[in-house]
């Protein structure tokens, strides 16, 4: 793969010429910031794995821009507070000559760091938010939203629990833009399909207690509890679920947005059998193994999850872009980003849509039973493929106002 990826580099810098990159790409150099959560809730799923994913991204290139022009990386916490997300990102921008940001997890960082960069001449590339938002009423002519949204992972696990004839439904939601948008999203996915949401009830974020919450979702009698909430919240209501019995009384729990190190830490003896759609699994192919045994080789033999596979995805695609039209500019390189074929060994082919939805098929997995499973880290079952078109909000239901250029 090392070899193939950089003889592409040579090729465009033949093609482009390195002079006259120079001239247009900002400073003489490239630099990269990974903004996300490294101290949070979800440091495991995002944080350090997301930095070494896009150092590994940046060195399958060649650590330079075709051939001379140095790529930097440079990393900070927003502590999951959107205004200290803001703070770095303007200052990034206005200060340190940042190119493009990445990661970003949490939907309210997330649309706080689209509002800094909107008009700017970065790009920003999150890829740790789900909220449809960055695509639908928020989107920007700098933004492409990479990994997942809260349409996507609801759309699998609902659409499989529907076809199996679990029709009512009731949400325990984290009470913030990410957990709204994951509870909207679902709702309408289930009565498109004829099912029925006979309520929800909210908590707050990052709680060390959640069996009142759980306990009013089993009094509702709903078939399926819906786990529209992320990290350790959706680990702290998995394992109170299967304390008061859940399942043993004939409820199904599923959890719209389940990362594969919130398995990990829950283990597969309370995990198993719960549905969870993702964009990425390390154990797909070769080539998801060959990156993911390179990331172990730097983070302790941790495997990567979705979110930290975005973000190699999307800087080797910006890079890509970058040297093909020879400029930093952020939304020259958007409309090149979106009109290069995406391809890479994480997330196979795709493509960029006008509203900056990075579209490729996503999976449907099912957690191992304890005696499936033949290492740490083997934890998943491939159900299905989903179709990007499938998986994704259709373009007809969005409201990007980039749509009406």
């Amino acid at each position: 793969m090392h070899s193939i990826f950089r003889a592409s580099v040579l090729g465009l810098a033949f093609l482009f010429g390195l002079h006259s990159a120079e001239a247009e790409i900002s400073n003489n150099r490239i630099k990269l910031g990974v903004l996300t959560d490294f101290s949070g809730s979800a440091a495991d799923a995002t944080g350090m794995g997301s930095f070494v994913a896009a150092q590994l991204a940046v060195e399958d290139y060649g650590r330079k821009l075709l051939g001379e022009i140095p790529i930097e990386i440079i990393k900070a916490d927003h502590q999951s507070k959107p205004d200290i997300a803001s703070a770095i990102a303007r200052k990034w921008l206005d200060v340190e000559g940042v190119n493009a940001i990445l990661d970003t997890t949490f939907s309210s960082a997330a649309l706080a760091v689209n509002e800094v960069t909107r008009g700017s001449k970065a790009v920003f590339l999150p890829s740790g938010a789900g909220t449809t938002e960055l695509t639908g009423a928020k989107c920007s002519p700098n933004t492409v939203h990479w990994t997942y949204d809260t349409y996507s992972t609801a759309n699998g696990v609902i659409s499989a629990l529907l076809k199996r004839g679990l029709k009512s439904w009731f949400f325990i939601t984290s009470d913030y833009a990410f957990g709204h948008s994951l509870e909207a999203d679902g709702t309408r996915i289930i009565k498109a399909s004829g099912g029925e949401v006979l309520g929800s009830v909210r908590h707050p974020s990052y709680t060390n207690d959640l069996s009142s919450f759980v306990l009013q979702a089993m009094n509702s009698k709903a078939q399926v509890i819906g786990l529209a909430n992320s990290v350790t919240d959706t680990q702290m209501s998995v394992k109170q679920a299967q304390e008061f019995g859940l399942e043993q009384g004939g409820q199904q729990l599923a959890g719209l947005v389940i990362l594969l190190t919130d398995v990990h830490a829950l283990g597969l003896q309370a995990a198993q059998g719960l549905y969870l759609t993702a964009a990425f699994y390390w154990d797909m192919n070769e080539g998801t193994r060959a990156f993911a045994d390179r990331f172990a080789a730097r983070m302790n033999g941790t495997r990567p999850t979705m979110l930290q596979a975005g973000v190699y995805s999307a800087v080797a695609h910006y890079l890509k872009s970058v040297a093909a039209i020879s400029s930093t500019d952020g939304q020259a390189v958007v409309a090149e980003m979106k009109k290069m074929p995406v391809s890479d060994p994480l997330f196979g082919d795709g493509y960029i849509r006008a509203d900056g939805r990075n579209m490729h098929d996503m999976y449907l997995f099912q957690v191992k039973k304890p005696s499936e499973s033949k290492g740490d880290w083997d934890l998943y079952n491939l159900i299905e493929k989903i179709p990007a078109e499938v998986a994704f909000r259709p373009l007809s239901e969005s409201t990007c106002q980039l749509l009406k250029q």
